[in-house]
């Protein structure tokens, strides 16, 4: 693998075997559960993608993974602790992960379905009296809530992803355009240099272009590890921008 400085901060996971693991019920049901249970997912020095029909069991894993590392469920950095509504399952507490010696500066847990509670998070917390400066501070200043879902997610990767950092990241293209997606390949590589380490569900063929990565897919068959020019979201998009015209014929039936 190429390691261009990046910190090597969760090196695998696997799920610890009990008796009271049921592979016939949620989350162990799952097909990535079930290949924790006799297998371990090893993670990329820079950056590990995660990609999967809807179902798969991408963001189950993911916020577990999150969890298990520290993270609130709901998102945010190490020092959030909120929650709107429990909905997180139990698979954090099975998770074996296997960390590096160094342990991250930074880090951030981004769901892009609950970043709205993590922008209202941070205005609870600095309606508080402190004697420390406003939290806001380190997201550029200005409430997020004031700010698109692509602008504030921009914000979170400008402003506050300060390098040395784990960023776990659960589908961020839900807020982005595909301009801002090249973008958010351009600020992950300079945080990859900055000794960081990327771990992201996605179902954007933009994103999980990064060169410095392993790409796994998730199915009914387990996980495997595939070349990004073989997903299916890579070839499905070559050939409908390719082929449009007939395509959309074809699927609109005319």
């Amino acid at each position: 693998m190429n390691s261009i400085g990046a910190m090597h901060y969760l090196l695998d996971v696997g799920i610890l075997p009990e008796e009271n693991i049921s592979v016939d019920e949620y989350p162990y049901s799952l097909p990535v559960c079930r290949h924790l249970l006799h297998n371990t997912i090893e993670f990329h020095p820079q950056v590990t993608f995660f990609i999967g029909e809807n179902g798969a069991g991408k963001s189950t894993f993911l916020e577990a993974l999150a969890t298990a590392t520290g993270f609130n469920p709901e998102g945010g950095s190490i020092n959030f602790n909120f929650s709107t509504r429990s909905s997180h399952s139990s698979l954090y507490e099975n998770l074996v992960l296997n960390k590096g010696v160094r342990r991250p500066k930074d880090g951030f847990f981004l769901r892009a379905e609950s970043f709205f509670n993590v922008a209202t998070e941070i205005e609870r917390m600095d309606a508080i009296p402190a004697g420390a400066p406003p939290v806001i501070n380190s997201y550029g200043g200005n409430s997020l809530h004031e700010q698109s879902h692509g602008e504030s997610f921009m914000t979170l990767l400008t402003e506050r992803f300060r390098g040395n950092g784990l960023y776990i990241l659960d589908e961020p293209e839900a807020a982005l355009s595909p301009n801002r997606q090249m973008a958010l390949l351009a600020g992950m590589h300079s945080l990859v240099r900055n000794n960081s380490q990327f771990i992201i569900a996605t179902h954007s063929p933009i994103i999980m272009a990064y060169p410095h990565a392993v790409i796994y897919h998730l199915s009914d068959d387990g996980v495997s590890a595939v070349k990004y020019t073989d997903t299916e979201h890579y070839i499905v998009s070559r050939n409908f921008l390719n082929k449009h015209e007939a395509m959309i014929k074809e699927l609109l039936q005319e």
